[in-house]
């Protein structure tokens, strides 16, 4: 979808950052004058202090620029209840979980349309994504920056959430974007951009761990001598595949295994250890935006047989964090599930987090799982 093309009321998310500033100039420059909503969600009080008052100036700053309103929209009971629940929840598992993923299903795209949203024909913010028309559907399509992409984010929205949506910067670079931020003054033109997580805002997430969790001294073990090197403050500290933040001499080392009963992290030397690398993972519980690209197939009742493409393998791309590349690989499908395999190694093969499946060219993003581990390997 083009710009050109957007006709009816708009609302902007904008954030106080460079990103969302330059899509409210964007729909500004086309003629359009959308309403600005900045959504709170941050956790807040003496404890955990996110402040967003520095968000809520800017964002201000640019409404009168453009002689638009800004609606400061408090969703931190929503967020508290649906997104930290759910953090929490895949913590004490043993899980490492992806909460911006769902802070986008559940408050960014859920919460806040079902109270203000759904007034509007359309919601544009400034993440970097496209909007792809094919077969008369909308796809969630891929950013024109690889490094900024933030499909993986998006992975786990809804149809009728991704049609209600728009991406006005999806086709920039990020500095495209900072330039045009410059060239129109914009008040965030020079801001930094964000490094903290989105639910989390400015607070430490190993802070936001140890409030909710506390500390439990436990073993690191070396997976491959059975010695004890070092002690942690608790397995829901480390994730599979970290490197830094260990405090083990020596190194590097690798988080490569973890037991939550005994409260024990294994872990592997050196940067050409095997150890921190696998090559299949499954998806659990694998949703699919606009709708399963093989749903022939899945329908066909000769599926599992040698003939079915969906068991010998297709060709698709894939990410299993937030990185700047994808990866080439294979997915397939029987009784357990989809499944995904990779001729290249991949490094920290999370369970808890999100494995984003994309089509072979990378364009289109078609949805995301689960990562869930093999039990018998």
């Amino acid at each position: 979808m083009e710009l050109q093309e957007i006709k009816g009321s708009v609302a902007v998310l904008i954030s106080g950052g460079v990103d969302s500033a330059v899509v409210v100039h964007r729909l500004c420059e086309m003629g359009l004058k959308p309403d600005l909503h900045y959504i709170k969600i941050g956790m807040e009080g003496e404890d955990s202090s996110c402040s967003s008052e520095e968000d809520i100036e800017l964002s201000q700053a640019t409404a009168r620029k453009y002689g638009l309103k800004l609606e400061v929209t408090d969703l931190q009971k929503e967020y508290w209840e649906q997104v930290v629940g759910y953090a929490i929840e895949r913590v004490k598992a043993g899980l490492t979980p992806n909460p911006d993923v769902m802070c986008n299903r559940l408050i960014k795209f859920g919460a806040f349309e079902k109270r203000i949203g759904y007034q509007y024909d359309y919601i544009a913010t400034g993440q970097y994504a496209t909007n792809v028309e094919k077969d008369d559907l909308m796809w969630l399509g891929t950013a024109k920056d690889p490094v900024k992409d933030q499909t993986d984010f998006l992975a786990q929205l809804s149809y009728d959430q991704l049609r209600h949506t728009i991406f006005p910067i999806g086709h920039l670079m990020k500095e495209e974007v900072r330039q045009i931020a410059l060239d129109a003054k914009l008040p965030s033109a020079r801001r930094k951009d964000s490094q903290g997580i989105c639910f989390l805002g400015k607070i430490n997430y190993n802070d936001f761990l140890r409030k909710f969790m506390g500390e439990q001294e436990g073993k690191v073990i070396d997976i491959e001598t059975g010695k004890v090197v070092g002690h942690h403050r608790g397995f829901w500290f480390h994730t599979i595949g970290q490197r830094k933040g260990l405090g083990l001499g020596g190194g590097p080392w690798f988080v490569v295994k973890k037991n939550i009963r005994k409260n024990i992290i294994f872990v592997a030397h050196g940067w050409d250890t095997q150890l921190q690398y696998g090559h299949d993972f499954r998806l659990a519980d694998m949703h699919f935006i606009t709708r399963n690209p093989w749903e022939n197939e899945v329908k066909d009742s000769s599926l599992f047989t040698p003939q079915s493409s969906l068991s010998e393998g297709i060709p698709i791309q894939f990410k299993i964090r937030h990185v700047d590349h994808f990866m080439p690989g294979i997915i397939t499908l029987d009784e357990e599930g989809y499944h995904i395999h990779s001729d290249e190694p991949i490094q920290g093969i999370a369970p808890g987090q999100f494995g984003c499946i994309y089509d072979a060219e990378a364009r289109i993003c078609y949805g995301s799982g689960e990562i869930s581990i093999y039990k018998d390997r």
